[in-house]
């Protein structure tokens, strides 16, 4: 236990839990009340409102979020992640870039069932001289069903609503972040049995030094950019030091920005490449990857990366550049069937792009285009007036309808011709782009692509298809040695297992599936308090594993107390209700009750 408790103390965040691994190895650490354990509730967490007017601060409202739907997940709460929250909002048309308003976000919650809804604006005060940056947050808790602000109820019978404020250096976010994970499920339960500096160390996931330096990166002026790399780079160089090797991707992206920017291209594709697939910002640097290959008129490569992009996020600009991308491709290769491909692909995107973009012109004229190229003209001429219903005053369109409509013999062709004479003056364009069509070419006529603003991709996380199978990356020392563990338990070698589960715990404290594995070795052992306590603080870490709810479960029934047996079985069946070893451990249960 002494060389244990040796390596614990390697690392501050390690120190702190001491304490739990050691009342965890002992027996004796209880992680919540027996009537907590059963999913009581279930909650949403907004993106915070920047209220400071200060458009360069708004990805503290989704840090916050990001932040939140990790630390509250805690026994008897189930928390909507932030992914399935914007799924929910794309269905319902509203634009990820855009904060619902509060009755939007309530019926947005009761679509996912969640019963609870966190929501919160918050104000930051730039630094001036040496005073830092300061961040003030306001957060409150709302009953879904009722639309009220959850309330408490005081010793003279009277109810007040108590919203939670906090106030701190913006580069302490991770701490205030952790306070306010904290003050939230205490405002819920009381009896919350887990403290404070539980959720401060937990959301402190970045090392403090990196997490200084890519704050000060952010608050640097744009125009410094030399300064703000080397915020940057220092960041990324810490966090990798710290963190055996791993890519802080948050400063990564930053800097790719840095270089991309200043025309440095293949700097700024080597730093977005370092964001792993599985992380939010994945997406933002895949799209301006794809837009720096895209301008160096690499085509094939530009569609090879914004092409799966544009399918997972469903994003009109996306979806409209990567069509206009491939249409162009079509264009440029002397390659029959190359041609024919891209421009089959670009005309798809652009279809579902056309199809979401509402008064956004750009796909409608871009699909419009694409299906003249391939002399499409009665659909080509449906699309175009789609153009001219918002913009009547569209020169370009007014041509592109004009020559569809007289392709397809409509008489009507003439007046559009003329609306096109009329507003295509500057440059002779008319007479140019005449002269073209004369020679069955659309030359002089560009593709139109207003790429998304980085506004657009704060909210935005890429949601993979689960069909297709995710490219592989390299697997770090964890996941190797968690999968060396569970091969040596399930070849019977328990206490080899151990060992290793306990070198896990050193370098990931929160490792959920470890405390797992240890709580099934413990079973199997007969130590069964050892097991209980392992497997909710696994429950505590990741509420999501079905195994660690099941035996719970039949340890329960084992032990005759039926009801707590049942409370498992219902959470359970509430992840999966296929699960073949839920459904059994739920006829373990209507027999205990008997």
């Amino acid at each position: 236990m002494e060389h244990i408790i040796s390596d614990w103390k390697k690392s501050v965040m390690q120190k702190l839990f001491v304490l739990i691994l050691l009342n965890f190895v002992l027996g004796g650490f209880v992680l919540a009340q027996n009537s907590a354990n059963a999913v009581t509730d279930t909650v949403m967490v907004l993106p915070f409102e920047n209220t400071s007017s200060k458009s360069e601060f708004n990805w503290v409202g989704e840090s916050v979020a990001d932040s939140l739907t990790d630390l509250l997940k805690v026994p008897g709460l189930n928390v909507i992640s932030n992914e399935e929250r914007k799924i929910m909002q794309q269905r319902m048309k509203i634009p990820l870039s855009v904060l619902p308003s509060l009755a939007t976000s309530l019926k947005m919650a009761r679509q996912g069932n969640a019963s609870l809804l966190v929501a919160g604006k918050y104000n930051i005060v730039p630094a001036n001289d040496d005073v830092a940056a300061k961040i003030t947050i306001n957060a409150k808790l709302i009953r879904v069903e009722e639309g009220r602000f959850l309330s408490e109820e005081f010793p003279d019978g009277s109810r007040k609503t108590r919203e939670i404020d906090l106030f701190d250096a913006l580069g302490n976010l991770q701490t205030i972040q952790g306070q306010l994970a904290y003050q939230i499920l205490y405002q819920r339960d009381k009896a919350l049995p887990f403290s404070q500096n539980q959720f401060i160390e937990a959301a402190n996931k970045v090392p403090a030094k990196a997490f200084e330096a890519y704050i000060k990166g952010l608050l640097t002026d744009v125009g410094d950019t030399r300064l703000r790399e080397n915020y940057f780079k220092n960041a990324i160089r810490i966090y990798a030091a710290e963190r055996g090797g791993d890519i802080y991707a948050e400063a990564a992206l930053e800097l790719g920005h840095i270089f991309y920017d200043t025309g440095k291209n293949a700097e700024a594709i080597a730093n977005f490449a370092r964001i792993p697939q599985d992380n939010s910002h994945y997406a933002e640097g895949a799209f301006y990857t794809g837009v720096i290959y895209w301008k160096r008129k690499n085509y094939e490569q530009a569609i090879s990366v914004l092409g799966p992009l544009a399918e997972d996020l469903q994003m009109t600009s996306v979806l409209n550049t990567v069509g206009a991308i491939a249409v162009q491709a079509s264009i440029s290769t002397k390659d029959p069937k190359k041609s024919a491909k891209f421009m089959v692909d670009g005309t798809g995107f652009l279809k579902k792009s056309s199809e979401s973009s509402g008064e956004d012109t750009e796909s409608h004229f871009n699909l419009g285009l694409a299906l003249m190229l391939q002399k499409k003209y009665a659909e080509a001429a449906k699309v175009i007036r789609l153009v001219l219903a918002n913009d009547p005053r569209d020169g370009e369109a007014h041509f592109l309808l004009a020559k569809s409509l007289e392709k397809t013999g409509d008489p009507s062709a003439v007046d559009f011709d003329n609306q096109a004479r009329r507003f295509l003056t500057g440059n002779n364009q008319y007479a140019t782009l005449e002269s073209a069509w004369k020679k069955n070419s659309l030359k002089g006529i560009d593709l139109r692509v207003n790429q998304p603003t980085r506004r657009e991709f704060v909210s935005v996380v890429l949601v993979k298809n689960r069909n297709v199978s995710p490219v592989r990356t390299p697997e770090n020392e964890t996941v190797v040695l968690l999968r060396n563990a569970s091969e040596l338990y399930r070849v019977g070698r328990d206490d080899d297992a151990m060992v290793v589960l306990r070198r896990i715990l050193v370098q990931e404290p929160m490792s959920a599936e470890s405390y797992l594995l240890l709580g099934k070795i413990h079973f199997r052992r007969g130590d069964i308090e050892q097991a209980v306590s392992s497997l909710k603080t696994a429950l505590f870490w990741k509420n999501q594993l079905i195994e660690a709810h099941i035996l719970l479960g039949r340890i329960y029934v084992q032990k005759g107390d039926c009801l707590q047996a049942q409370n498992y079985s219902k959470s359970a069946l509430a992840i999966d209700s296929d699960d073949q070893n839920a459904l059994g451990l739920e006829r373990q249960v209507e027999r205990c009750s008997k």
